[in-house]
């Protein structure tokens, strides 16, 4: 009998009491041999218990090892479990995800062995189970062409070759031996930054929704900010160390941010009278009545398709990504280094 490839799990994890101990689960339910995978949780100095919840799990199965992270960041967490696992194959997993799926790590071994190729892409969809009305409409919009990237397979079903910038998350062990680790200066799109390394070194990416796992949207709009933006920074870091993989797309939401903090300066000064208001509301008004028009005619599509109880949350949604996405770029671009 041949023996199977050894898969390591890295999950980096800072803070997920609420979901660590079903996640380590439904991986530690896997079909697959014990004996031949490890779960490496890298802990970036949670205070709310995650800790303890791992360290119990760890004391009856033998498979979960929990090492402390002291950068803190994703970043820093995955490079521990890429240097630290004993993995043939290395396989990242966040703390807050839904593995719909007891056959992932045969399914991922599969995979490379019929593609042959250096890593594995995943879709990334929001919608595991038990969602409030909220979270709906927070994976509807994502999902949705405005309000993700549309070059992005993270909500896709495609199997086959692709690029693995949106959505590379598993990786053979020589892999890092090409392009090296994780780099722990980003504290957002660090996976993004890494993945596009990967592909200009020539190395090959197959993606399956055989491997997809289920991620939990944030529960609120103030959540949903603070993550846009830290995506937001996230994406200018990544445009300044690889200025030849900006895009129009990502952009907009910038442009978007810009125009409208102009129109709001304009417009204090048309109030003070220093300012005629025929050259400044109209096409501000324009824009601005064009933007909402586009936000509530995808609104409607979406919630004419999978229930209209979800329209009241859409067009907040759309403007939290956009503005957050938006303002979290310019802020590391002009207001920090």
């Amino acid at each position: 009998m041949d023996i199977v490839p050894f898969i390591t799990i890295v999950m980096p994890v800072r803070n997920e009491a609420p979901f660590i101990a079903a996640t380590i689960g439904q991986l530690l339910c896997q079909e697959y041999p014990a004996d031949r995978y490890e779960i490496v949780v890298a802990d970036g100095g949670s205070d709310d218990g995650t800790r303890e919840i791992v360290m119990d799990i760890a004391r009856c199965h033998a498979q979960v090892r929990l090492l402390d992270n002291p950068g803190h960041r994703s970043s820093s967490g995955r490079n521990l479990g890429f240097k630290q696992g004993r993995g043939d194959i290395f396989l990242v997993v966040d703390g807050h995800c839904f593995i719909p799926d007891d056959h992932l790590l045969e399914n991922t071994v599969a995979c490379f062995e019929k593609s042959g190729a250096d890593c594995l892409g995943r879709p990334q969809p929001l919608d595991p189970p038990d969602l409030t009305e909220f979270q709906k409409a927070v994976a509807l919009a994502r999902a949705s062409r405005i309000g993700h990237g549309g070059d992005s397979l993270i909500f896709d079903r495609y199997e086959g070759f692709a690029s693995p910038v949106s959505n590379g998350a598993t990786y053979r062990r020589g892999l890092f031996d090409t392009v090296g680790y994780v780099d722990e200066t980003f504290d957002a799109c660090e996976d993004v930054e890494f993945n596009y390394r990967v592909e200009r070194a020539g190395l090959t990416c197959y993606t399956s929704p055989t491997l997809a796992i289920r991620y939990y949207p944030r529960e609120d709009l103030p959540g949903l900010m603070r993550q846009m933006v830290r995506y937001g920074k996230g994406r200018c870091r990544f445009i300044r160390k690889h200025p030849a993989a900006l895009t129009f797309n990502q952009l907009i939401p910038a442009g978007f941010v810009a125009v409208g903090a102009v129109f709001a300066v304009l417009l204090v000064m048309v109030t003070l009278g220093r300012m005629p208001s025929r050259s400044v509301i109209p096409a501000g008004a324009g824009l601005f009545t064009v933007y909402w028009a586009i936000i509530m005619v995808e609104s409607c599509r979406i919630a004419a398709k999978n229930g209209w109880h979800a329209f009241r949350w859409l067009p907040f949604v759309f403007f939290t990504v956009h503005f957050g996405l938006g303002w979290g770029f310019i802020q590391q671009a002009f207001l920090r280094k």
